[in-house]
């Protein structure tokens, strides 16, 4: 990046939203993502002794990911250029190749070429800079929305780190708001504002892990209220609402109501109501709730209230999880849409649910019995001759793939586990007092 490009962009910014004024110049500016950036991360590591290598940062908007490259920008000694896979093509990239050859082979000095939106670039485009980023003739600093693995070249991916950044914490967004409200150079300090706390946590909710989009909703909150005689700026909550045209939701992500909303959620799925089910997941996505946490929630449901009822619904619920996360949101909306429906809909059993916590109580009461002898690994050199193994019948050499034997410790005879009468648990349970009449034809033998 030349002089002239560097105090344009400044300049640029200086007069910009406040999400661009506001963008840190350094690291200990930076807020949030500390998984990567934290004091002795490896990407701090790198950036601050400016030897990075290929990278790209893959994270949902407002994250920070442009931000660091920004920084990394500000600290490295090497030149910085920029491309936006939107409006880039092969022969910005030829010509970007050309002067980085220049500059490494007059003057021994990289450089660094940061590609916005990079899944954005084709196969021709991401081709042309691949021989490139492989003999360090430039070092790649990529950023995406997508999922590098579905989007970017494999042999591109190969040569770079990937690093996931996440949506920010509601306590991230708050401090990158009042720094916001009291930095007089960049931000809005020069103006007198009073922020009542249940408008900047409206907007922080709002914002659901996006700084850009906070920043944005607060600089219109302040800029748009007259102030009162005094020359205060009250930004309220109905400031706040008016400012995004969204009402205000009361819910307390660690209070009563989230935990009396997704108990409602759960009842309606174990009541098989999927349209209660269906509006009390809505009531939490408007309110901003974690989805993951929702789809957690739905995985635990699936094995204790359906279980071997509809063993499917188990593989649904972790199908949509992994669905949520490779979307995001607003999308991933459906998919939890689809997998609650499917549960509420499903026959019902808590026969395994209840046959673990059975099973954790007697030993807990009766202590941990010895694996018997003809239950102990034999595999392993000089097994047999401590007589592991020895005794133990192979059920798939008897008729039925069943032959009747112990599989407890000694003295042990218990029966955790009662199928209920629905669903697949029904031929679960038929299969299972086959068994129960083998092993007394046996006795009767």
């Amino acid at each position: 990046m030349d002089l002239f490009t560097y105090s344009e962009e400044q300049q640029r910014e200086a007069k910009g939203p406040l999400a661009a004024r506001m963008r840190p110049s350094s690291l200990d500016e930076f807020v949030g993502q500390q998984h990567i950036v934290g004091p002795g991360k490896l990407l701090r590591r790198a950036i601050e002794a400016d030897q990075l290598s290929s990278v790209i940062f893959y994270g949902p908007p407002g994250t920070g990911k442009t931000t660091l490259a920004r920084v990394i920008a500000n600290t490295t000694k090497s030149t910085f250029t920029q491309l936006n896979a939107v409006t880039a093509g092969v022969s910005d990239i030829r010509q970007i190749i050309t002067e980085a050859k220049q500059r490494l082979g007059m003057y021994q000095q990289k450089t660094i070429l940061f590609v916005d939106e990079i899944h954005r670039f084709n196969k021709a485009q991401q081709d042309a800079l691949l021989p490139f980023v492989e003999d360090g003739v430039v070092i790649l600093i990529g950023a995406t929305t997508e999922n590098p693995f579905f989007e970017v070249n494999p042999a591109l991916l190969s040569r770079s780190q990937i690093f996931s950044l996440t949506l920010l914490s509601e306590e991230d967004l708050r401090q990158v708001a009042i720094r916001a409200l009291n930095d007089r150079e960049k931000g809005l300090g020069n103006w007198q504002v009073h922020m009542e706390e249940d408008a900047l946590l409206h907007l922080i909710r709002y914002a659901e892990g996006d700084a850009r989009r906070m920043l944005n909703a607060l600089e219109l909150a302040v800029v748009t209220t007259p102030p009162d005689y005094e020359g205060t700026i009250h930004v309220t909550l109905d400031v706040a609402v008016d400012s995004i045209q969204r009402r205000a939701v009361r819910y307390d992500k660690s209070g009563d109501n989230h935990y009396d909303t997704i108990s409602a959620f759960i009842k309606s799925i174990r009541g098989s109501d999927p349209d209660a089910a269906l509006y009390w997941l809505a009531r939490m996505i408007d309110a901003g709730e974690d989805p993951k946490f929702i789809a957690r929630r739905m995985i635990i449901a699936a094995s204790e209230d359906v279980g071997n009822a509809d063993p499917r619904g188990l593989q649904v619920a972790v199908s949509a999880f992994q669905a949520l996360d490779i979307i995001g949101m607003p999308e991933g909306r459906i998919p939890l849409a689809q997998a609650v429906t499917y549960l509420a809909c499903a026959p019902k059993s808590n026969a395994a649910y209840n046959g673990i916590n059975q099973a954790l109580r007697y030993i807990n009461e009766k202590g941990h019995g010895e694996v018997p002898s003809h239950l102990k690994d034999a595999s392993y050199k000089g097994a047999k001759k401590l007589g592991h193994g020895v005794g133990y019948l192979y059920p798939h050499d008897y008729p039925g793939g069943y032959v009747n034997q112990s599989y407890f410790p000694d003295g042990v005879h218990q029966q955790f586990y009662h199928p209920v009468n629905r669903g697949y648990e029904k031929q679960i349970g038929l299969y299972l007092n086959w068994i129960q009449e083998q092993k007394k034809k046996e006795k009767l033998e």
